[in-house]
């Protein structure tokens, strides 16, 4: 389900609870209606809503922290995919091959990622399905990546400088890579839906006891139904939050983009001249 489609569920079970609400009323014995017990009602109703109010919270405290740590680590990715670009550059000419794999990895990683958005310029990189219900692991871009790794394993450096820079090249690699695992795995939603049916039942028994003790007239079902709006739109920051790739609430393209295009920048002409 979508994120607008939890929250649009979540929504309509509220209001079905306050309505639900408003049809028990009227079946209620009189004794149940007496200021001592609508006394009590309100008291449970108080500690209901500050429980609800603290779990919320708190899960969109943790939904923020996931967000904020997948947007870290795409940024550390993006770094890493320049760093290696630019060892391979500075390794020489043998390592061409590897860098054009390089950049249509990452334009390929870019349009299938972030599909809504303007894929890059060029068609010399495939399109592979995109990311759909938080699923970033592709085959094909995996293929491609690893193509990198298998070009790097099989140069022949020569002299000490080259044999650094392979030594380099092949740390950043690893780097790359661990760090692509675990951009996958945190595209997963990390809500517990048990935990999340557990909740909207507590909000629903909420809504439900407002329909048992509010005022029949239209400003109490305004101020109920814009709690449910309330509480839905929080619902649905949660949702799209704990899911960083998909939803409108998405870790931003610019990192990777930047990244490319220092792979596209053309090579620096030499400050100096050999003497002639």
């Amino acid at each position: 389900m979508t994120e607008i489609g939890t929250a649009l569920v979540v929504f309509v079970l509220l209001l079905g609870g306050t309505g639900l609400g408003v049809l028990l009323r009227p079946l209620l014995p009189e004794e149940h209606r007496k200021h001592e017990t609508v006394q009590l009602v309100q008291l449970v109703l108080g500690m209901l809503v500050t429980f609800a109010a603290l779990v919320l919270s708190l899960l969109t405290t943790s939904a923020k922290s996931s967000y904020d740590t997948a947007t870290d680590d795409m940024r550390a990715y993006a770094a890493d995919l320049i760093q290696l670009d630019a060892s391979l550059r500075d390794f020489g000419p043998g390592a061409e091959d590897a860098r054009a794999a390089l950049r249509r990895y990452t334009a390929a990683a870019i349009a299938s990622t972030w599909r809504q958005e303007r894929p890059p310029p060029g068609d010399d990189y495939p399109r592979v399905p995109g990311a759909g219900d938080g699923e970033l692991e592709s085959v094909q871009l995996g293929a491609l990546l690893a193509s990198v790794g298998q070009r790097i394993a099989g140069f022949e450096p020569h002299g000490r400088y080259q044999a650094a820079l392979e030594a380099r090249l092949i740390d950043l690699f690893a780097r790359v890579r661990d760090t692509r695992w675990r951009l996958i795995e945190e595209a997963h939603g990390t809500l517990s839906r048990p935990f999340f049916a557990m909740l909207t039942l507590w909000l629903i028994l909420i809504f439900l006891s407002f329909g048992l003790i509010a005022p029949r007239n239209a400003l109490a079902l305004v101020m109920i139904a814009l709690g449910a709006v309330s509480i839905s739109s929080s619902v649905y920051v949660i949702v799209d939050l704990d899911t960083p790739f998909t939803g409108q609430i998405v870790i931003p393209s610019d990192s990777m983009r930047d990244a490319l295009a220092h792979m596209n920048r053309p090579l620096a002409p030499q400050a100096l001249q050999p003497a002639g």
